[in-house]
């Protein structure tokens, strides 16, 4: 890795070098947080974590051959080169903000309380029609995961698309002085980590901290049908992109023709150029990913072909819209991650289907002080869209159901199969009485409760009825 040899990493990152040779320093091949994916001439990070203190595992790293630890108290076994810090996280997050002041390559910063992932990975798939790309993966997106990504880059990589995720004020910040991204993407401002940030204006105000270390001369591109959004009319001295259904945006779709589960086709307009693309992902929501991705490759000179191409060639993430097919069954997996805005969208993709259409949806977190509203008002857009059959599982999901039951009381409309437990080791017993051949069945809650579990055992079921 471009100028990470072992001196040089302890001036980054403040420590004291020990069993150091200068003739043997050469720079590292790696960096790792993990001591089972340390390898030859690695870099082993050792920290401390809720259950697993890195530090007991330094002599099986060295043992692997790796070049060096950083670590926070002397190593039993000194078999190898160490560096002693004051705080092995921080030094993890000074060596990727050195580390990308570094590499010559263009950043772009995904961020948005929804669909992140997916417009990384749709900015990503269009880029790399033209260039190198090394994007987030997983859930790569904290104080954690966005410096591990960086020492990831390496010298064929031109663009790094990098997703940028907070909780509270003041990470976005220090996110981006370590990104310093060159192109920001904000796709919406939605209802999520209230608890932290209190209003969608917090919400905007948290996440415009990505422009608190953006290039100087960088670009910035919104999604210009969020109302928040609209309200940000210059960064940097420059007016941003706009991307969105509506024409008065500077890239925008029109002639939408939904397709279900297949996805959907459009015309994205970019100035005098109209392209006809194939959006490979469902749900409405996807239409704005890829008019993201489309204004970002405008940016980095793509032409009309190679942004058709790249958006048509997106495919699916694990947990997200991701469909499964199982016999004449269909699974949404939508689990990974849930505030009001997503559940609704994946409500909406859930309602445009012929079947049998089955929501299992659980408790979303981090709303505030009106997450038992919020939690009501999903429960009764549930009904309101047309699902047959709803089963809220966990303890705030219980106001779910009471909000579909008070919908179908209010309303007068015909009431479809409700359901609530209290788990989802509960639901599961029950699941062969709820769910039937031919169901297309939508799995969405927000990722603490650990939903994969209930796609694991639907994948794997060979008796529903």
């Amino acid at each position: 890795m471009r100028f990470l040899t072992l001196r040089n990493i302890a001036k980054i990152c403040k420590g004291t070098l020990y069993n150091y040779y200068p003739e043997e320093d050469r720079e590292v091949a790696g960096v790792t947080l993990d001591s089972r994916q340390a390898g030859e001439n690695d870099l082993f990070i050792a920290t401390k974590g809720e259950r697993v203190n890195g530090h007991d595992f330094i002599s099986q790293v060295f043992e692997k051959g790796a070049a060096g630890v950083i670590c926070e108290r002397e190593p039993k076994d000194e078999a190898g080169v160490y560096i002693l810090v004051k705080n092995s996280f921080q030094a993890l997050k000074d060596l990727a903000r050195f580390y990308r002041q570094s590499i010559g390559v263009t950043v772009v910063g995904v961020t948005g309380s929804v669909g992140k992932t997916t417009t990384k990975e749709f900015i990503a798939s269009v880029l790399a029609t033209k260039y190198k790309v090394l994007k987030t993966e997983g859930n790569f997106n904290n104080e954690i995961g966005l410096p591990l990504t960086i020492l990831k880059i390496r010298e064929e990589h031109e663009v790094a698309v990098l997703e940028m995720g907070i909780s509270a004020f003041g990470e976005m910040h220090r996110l981006s002085e370590i990104a310093k991204p060159d192109i920001c993407v904000l796709t919406n401002i939605g209802q999520c980590h209230l608890e932290n940030l209190k209003s969608r204006e917090g919400i905007l105000k948290a996440k415009s901290e990505i422009f608190d270390f953006m290039n100087e001369d960088g670009a910035v591109c919104i999604n210009g049908d969020d109302d928040m959004l609209r309200t940000v009319e210059e960064v940097k001295g420059r007016k941003p992109l706009t991307f969105g259904t509506g024409q008065d945006n500077m890239v925008y779709a029109e002639g939408i023709e939904n397709r279900g589960l297949e996805g959907s086709l459009a015309k994205i307009h970019m100035g005098k150029e109209v392209l006809d693309v194939r959006i490979p992902l469902p749900g409405e929501h996807m239409i704005y990913n890829a008019l993201a991705a489309a204004c970002v490759g405008s940016l980095m000179e793509l032409t009309g072909e190679e942004i058709r191409r790249g958006i048509g060639a997106v495919r699916p993430v694990g947990g997200r819209s991701n469909r499964i097919q199982i016999g004449n069954k269909t699974i949404i997996d939508d689990c990974y991650n849930a505030n009001p805005v997503s559940v609704r969208a994946a409500l909406d993709l859930l309602s445009s289907v012929a079947t049998r259409k089955v929501a299992v949806l659980g408790d979303m977190f981090e709303l505030g002080e009106k997450e038992r509203e919020m939690h009501r008002e999903t429960g009764a857009y549930a009904v309101e869209r047309g699902i047959d059959v709803l089963v809220c599982i966990g303890n705030l999901a219980k106001d779910m159901y009471e909000g579909a039951l008070g919908y179908v009381e209010k309303e007068g409309v015909v009431r479809p199969e409700i359901y609530y437990f209290p788990n989802k080791e509960v639901f599961l017993e029950e699941r062969e009485s709820v769910i039937k051949e031919g169901d297309t069945i939508l799995v969405k809650a927000s990722h603490g409760m650990a939903f994969e579990e209930i796609i694991k055992v639907l994948k794997e079921s060979n008796s529903l009825r």
